[in-house]
């Protein structure tokens, strides 16, 4: 399927029709290129795609992320439980509303938050849980929230890599509680920049709206008010009209990372000693084809030596406990061991839509040389 991609391969590349190039152009043509019309259009699209949950763009899933936690209530004194495996927003966010990250482990097998150490964690401070479906893999939900419930949790999903995939047949963002996706390029479906928050009802629909945009509330009759503290984070028609051509083709760019991933389980050199990602075909979206390298090897070489093979390689995260900001409040290496090893050795390999069956099969034979002349 498709013709093979050359002659350099990188890990990710949006795929964008002329139909939505067009549609841009007619938004660019209208005059109104800011927040309106289109917006509107993408967040009912959404909003239909989760059973009537309302739904509330943003110029980023950070964004989206961080207004949840003001949305949820999350504020100075207050814990969130995470994971220091995902992308440093994930935390930074939870900084910026005053309250405290903390962090567990993760599973050694799905690379998700681990929920046993989850529940350890929670103390008369914690507030809410915030875990991240790495690579498009979903945490366990029934899990997740029958753990929130018991101590009267709230769950902020970071569901940024997780467009289209679902818990026991139910599309994440159909259930739950406030879930945030990303639109970012190198997501599942994309607005360019972008993100959205997936909410329980109306008021805090209108609450985000507030935050979103200033605090700002429009009458009738042409006045205004602002009783909270509010940014600006609203996304532009000129995004939301790529969202919208992104979304009607979302379940088909699925499906064809789905064979992809399939094909990269059949033909990868398993002899070579990396450790594959789980294969889940029936929940994962496969957002990100992510090995482990064998142990001890050296990353950089291995990044430099594919890139000289032809084929892109990114990295998916290192751990973000052991950043500078984060060891400056008293984390360190050996708290997360699990977390340290996954972040040291990840490696995310090409995995988008316009690739060929050829071009997996192209990556494979690239791993396979690069890895036996010592290129690791």
């Amino acid at each position: 399927m498709n013709a093979p991609l050359s002659p350099f391969l990188p890990f990710t590349r949006p795929s964008i029709d002329e139909e939505t190039i067009a549609a841009v152009a007619d938004v660019l043509r209208s005059g109104w290129i800011t927040t309106g019309p289109r917006c509107s259009e993408l967040e009912a699209a959404l909003s239909a795609r989760y059973g009537g949950r309302p739904v509330r763009l943003a110029s980023s899933a950070t964004a989206a992320l961080g207004i949840a936690l003001r949305v949820a209530g999350i504020g100075a004194g207050d814990e969130v439980i995470t994971t220091p495996l995902s992308w440093v927003a994930t935390a930074n966010v939870v900084l910026e509303v005053g309250a405290t990250p903390v962090f567990v482990d993760v599973d050694a097998a799905t690379r998700n938050i681990d929920l046993e150490q989850a529940a350890a964690a929670v103390t008369p401070r914690t507030r809410a849980l915030l875990p991240v479906d790495l690579a498009g893999l979903p945490v366990d939900r029934d899990r997740l929230h029958a753990l929130a419930a018991r101590h009267g949790l709230r769950v902020i999903e970071d569901a940024a890599q997780s467009m289209g995939a679902r818990w026991r047949a139910r599309e994440i963002g159909s259930f739950g509680d406030l879930v945030s996706f990303s639109f970012h390029p190198n997501k599942n479906m994309t607005s360019i920049e972008g993100g959205c928050l997936v909410m329980n009802d109306e008021a805090e629909a209108r609450r985000f709206e507030k935050l979103r945009l200033q605090g700002v509330t429009r009458h009738a009759d042409g006045g205004m008010d602002v009783d909270v503290l509010g940014g600006k984070s609203n996304l532009t028609d000129v995004a939301a009209a790529v969202g919208l051509g992104q979304l009607r083709h979302l379940d088909a760019f699925n499906a064809r990372r789905h064979q992809l991933a399939r094909r990269y389980f059949e033909r990868f050199p398993r002899a070579l000693g990396f450790e594959l990602p789980v294969a889940d075909f029936e929940q994962s979206n496969w957002h990100m084809f992510q090995p482990l390298l064998p142990a001890g090897s050296d990353r950089g070489r291995f990044i430099e030596a594919m890139r000289a093979e032809g084929i892109g390689v990114g990295v998916h995260y290192p751990a973000l406990h052991l950043f500078t900001l984060y060891r400056a409040r008293g984390h360190r290496e050996g708290q997360f061991p699990h977390a340290e090893d996954i972040g040291r050795r990840t490696v995310t390999l090409p995995l988008f839509p316009a690739m060929a069956d050829a071009d997996v099969d192209r990556v494979c034979a690239a791993l396979e040389r690069v890895l036996r002349r010592g290129g690791a």
